[in-house]
């Protein structure tokens, strides 16, 4: 499935896209740590197919302003309003990663628990990646993401080599890297098993450096296929 991310300033905006373009990408991932004034209820509400919400932390290439326990609130009650997938960093602490974990097993697992790690400046060694992929596994969710930053072109066959890996051992997994270098990665993975494959809306609204965009994306792949 194509992710498209909607990266926008406001709610007036965000509701533009979403009613506009969403129709355009399989799933709608909502950084809601970019909006200032953020309703979540209406957001949710507003929504045309399933989402992905992401309130990204500031140490990872976030936005969002306020305490962790405020953050971690928002990512509870976008499972209370049954949104399809929830992203949460592996480096969340311990008892605010229980309270989504827990909002999520109330909910009978409506909502993904995606656990994901991001290291936007390098590609850790094939080691040091698999133990990250542990990590994440052992907190608990549906999906483990591990997202690197590629400098040269051999970082991307690590972070791919993860998806076999995980999936041989019955784990939905999302692994591809970030920057010009990684740009193959992006076409890579969903071909070879990754859960979800991220693209922006348009030219110019790029959530991570090195995305293309939704239609960009499907070209490539009808190209394939």
């Amino acid at each position: 499935m194509i992710c498209a991310s909607l990266v926008a300033g406001t709610m007036e905006r965000a509701l533009e896209k979403m009613t506009n373009r969403s129709r355009h990408a399989d799933l709608l991932e909502l950084r809601i740590d970019l909006i200032a004034d953020l309703d979540l209820p209406v957001l949710v509400k507003a929504k045309t197919g399933p989402v992905l919400i992401t309130n990204r932390r500031r140490e990872e290439g976030g936005g969002f302003r306020g305490t962790e326990e405020e953050r971690i609130f928002l990512l509870c009650e976008a499972v209370r309003l049954k949104a399809e997938y929830v992203d949460m960093e592996v480096a969340t602490d311990d008892g605010l990663a229980r309270q989504v974990l827990g909002a999520a097993a109330r909910r009978g697992g409506h909502t993904k628990i995606i656990v994901s790690f991001h290291d936007f400046n390098a590609t850790p060694a094939a080691g040091a990646l698999r133990r990250k992929w542990g990590s994440c596994r052992e907190r608990g969710g549906d999906i483990v993401k591990i997202v690197t930053h590629a400098r040269r072109s051999e970082d991307n066959l690590r972070v791919l080599s993860l998806i076999p890996y995980s999936r041989k051992r019955g784990q939905d997994i999302i692994a591809f890297c970030m920057g010009e270098e990684g740009r193959i990665s992006r076409i890579m993975a969903p071909l070879l098993g990754s859960h979800l494959a991220f693209a922006a809306l348009d030219k110019g609204e790029e959530a991570a450096p090195g995305q293309m965009t939704v239609e960009e994306m499907k070209q490539i792949m009808r190209i394939l296929a």
